[in-house]
């Protein structure tokens, strides 16, 4: 009896050791991506504890003074704060809101392409925007919307004046959002195409035989199909709705379209590179991700409720 007692206590330290035996290579393989992420991506967190310091290069982060909340207070009661907040939330959410949709419907009209080498040469066409350099991007937009460029020209032939587009605060989002789709549209495709390539072509056959149009084989086959995928997708992009580019945003930016132009990301760079405020500008950027992790937990949990359990976590 007491045998095997010993025996069924034994077993479930042998069960863990074969399991370590059998996977150690797995684990071997998984070591160097997990010590990168915590040297780039955890170590540095050590360094947002300057946000509630009066931090001077000299001292250094432990002999620098402790604050607490000011820096927060600060930049909350700044006369700067709705108006750099509200750019930030505005473009993100409309960006958000329009781009989407796209890469969805872009998908839905590629896996309704059956000739193979057309597909390849449009989704080409398609991915191809995604490696054009943001500078290059920016670029070839002052070039075009300029005064003197091709699209002022039309507008000039029909109502006689040009519009100075890269300097009316009003169209700086359009044109941010807009070049943004057509950047990344294609390529954000790529894993909805990938999706619907594992549908079973006997269920697009079954559904025709039916009597299913074009649009009720789309509702009923394809869009349940990549529905966990567009849940995944919109709970991170959700997530990081605070979290615009700051290399495009600042490269757009005009001395008139700053009042829609100035979003958080460039305010910690002029704050924090430029000015030289790093506790303040530290404290600025936490407090951008402060709400990038609340809207993620809020939206996984929104997404769970309304989507039958697929979420993130």
């Amino acid at each position: 009896m007491e045998a095997k007692q010993a025996q069924m206590v034994a077993k479930p330290g042998n069960a863990v050791l074969d399991y370590w035996r059998k996977h150690y290579f797995l684990y071997i393989l998984l070591a160097p991506a997990l010590i990168l992420t915590l040297i780039f991506k955890y170590g540095p967190m050590y360094g947002a504890v300057i946000a509630f310091k009066d931090f001077s290069p000299i001292k250094g982060i432990l002999g620098s003074d402790w604050v607490g909340m000011y820096n927060f207070e600060k930049f909350l009661s700044s006369p700067n704060f709705d108006v750099i907040f509200m750019n930030t939330l505005k473009l993100s959410f409309f960006g958000l809101i329009l781009g989407f949709p796209i890469p969805i419907l872009l998908a839905l009209m590629l896996n309704q392409i059956r000739h193979t080498g057309v597909k390849k040469n449009i989704q080409l066409f398609l991915y191809a925007p995604n490696f054009i350099s943001v500078v290059v991007v920016v670029g070839m937009l002052f070039i075009f919307l300029s005064p003197t460029g091709p699209i002022n020209h039309l507008i000039t032939l029909v109502t006689g004046e040009p519009v100075i587009f890269m300097s009316r605060p009003e169209y700086f989002r359009g044109i941010y959002i807009l070049s943004d789709i057509w950047t990344g549209a294609g390529w954000a495709s790529i894993i909805y195409v990938a999706a619907l390539a594992n549908v079973d072509p006997e269920l697009h056959h079954a559904a025709n035989l039916d009597g299913a149009n074009l649009l009720q084989r789309i509702r009923h086959i394809d869009l349940p199909t990549i529905r966990p995928i567009m849940a995944i997708v919109f709970i991170l992009a959700a997530g990081g709705i605070m979290s615009i580019g700051f290399e495009k945003a600042y490269l757009m930016q005009t001395a008139m379209n700053l009042p829609t132009s100035e979003i958080i990301p460039t305010y910690v760079y002029k704050i924090g590179l430029q000015s030289g405020d790093y506790a303040y500008s530290a404290a600025v950027g936490l407090f951008n991700s402060v709400i990038n992790v609340v809207l993620l937990i809020t939206v996984n949990f929104i997404v769970k409720r309304l989507n039958e359990g697929d979420g993130l976590y």
